[in-house]
């Protein structure tokens, strides 16, 4: 087990070949899907091994989910997207990519879990490697952050978050999948430090009156759904209204609910909505905001694979991590 886990209640296993597998090829030609290009390591072994471009983490965990009353089974999502994603062809060229493992929740202890996964993160983006994590729940995002800033604390880092909900509920008595960036904002504003946060995909009737004026009192920025459309104008004003948060931050920190797309695309999911966005508008926002070299870490949030119809949801997760590393 990594070290740094040791007096945490949580536990870790490194990444595994054997979740990754794929269409055979014929001998002699080179690799051809992510299966065959996809290493495996541990974070106990960052120190002695070449360091990658992209790490994937995995949160297993969706006690944050149970405690939010939503659906449980995203606890299931990290090894499903490994099994889609192993199975696309690769269209990127020296890049390397390692898989190294999940980190997964215990008898219900989130907020361990949570302390680990940040640890993970620190480690990864602190020995130069791109994190991608993979949810479980939404909490997945205070988690991720929380590494984050603990590797660069001097650092801006904004949050772009596609969702359906703000995720910005005060903690009642223990936080859950619906409260990280309010533990965010919060943690961060009592210390004076004011952390930049902008909601893309935002649905009236899956926010409460409260949620908003929460979103108000911390100046989050979002778009509504109905404006984000796949037509030219929808997009260009949104890349508008992104430009200043980008130019105001040193990195991003992306992190996409699942549960943000329409269920027509994203059936699997602890929430789904038949109003959400569409992946070609995520794919244009996407390559928006990483060609301005800010972003420096990612996670896909809330697949539940146990409703997911024919596995359409998981593969649009195994899309966008494909995306995302060929555009990095």
């Amino acid at each position: 087990m990594f070290s740094e886990f040791s007096n945490i209640h949580v536990d870790y296993q490194p990444g595994q070949q054997e979740f990754w597998a794929g269409r055979k090829t014929t001998f002699g030609i080179e690799s051809q899907y992510w299966y065959q290009h996809i290493l495996c390591g541990s974070l106990k072994g960052l120190e002695g091994c070449k360091t990658p471009d992209f790490g994937i983490l995995g949160y297993a965990c969706d006690e944050g989910v149970r405690r939010n009353f939503g659906r449980v089974g995203a606890i299931d999502g990290p090894l499903i997207i490994r099994e889609k994603l192993g199975r696309l062809p690769f269209h990127f060229e020296n890049i390397s990519v390692m898989d190294f493992g999940d980190v997964i929740c215990l008898d219900n202890d989130l907020e361990s879990c949570q302390k680990a996964f940040s640890l993970g993160i620190n480690n990864l983006v602190k020995k130069g490697v791109f994190p991608i994590g993979l949810g479980g729940g939404h909490d997945i995002a205070y988690a991720h952050y929380m590494g984050l800033k603990q590797a660069f604390p001097k650092k801006r880092i904004g949050i772009i978050n596609f969702d359906a909900h703000f995720d910005l509920r005060p903690v009642d008595r223990k936080p859950n999948s619906g409260t990280p960036f309010n533990q965010i904002l919060l943690e961060f504003s009592e210390n004076g430090e004011k952390i930049d946060y902008f909601a893309i995909g935002i649905q009236k009737q899956s926010n409460t009156k409260q949620l908003f004026e929460i979103a108000k009192k911390f100046q989050v920025d979002f778009a509504f759904n109905d404006a984000c459309s796949h037509l030219k104008e929808d997009v260009k004003f949104l890349q508008n209204k992104l430009e200043s948060f980008i130019q105001n931050n040193d990195y991003l920190y992306i992190t996409i609910d699942l549960d943000g797309f329409s269920s027509a695309y994203a059936s699997g999911v602890s929430a789904p909505s038949p109003f959400g966005f569409s992946p070609n508008f995520v794919y244009e926002i996407l390559e928006f905001l990483i060609s301005s070299k800010k972003v420096i870490s990612c996670d896909i949030a809330e697949l539940n694979p146990k409703y997911d119809r024919d596995s359409q949801t998981a593969s649009l997760a195994s899309r966008l991590i494909d995306f995302i590393v060929t555009n990095v």
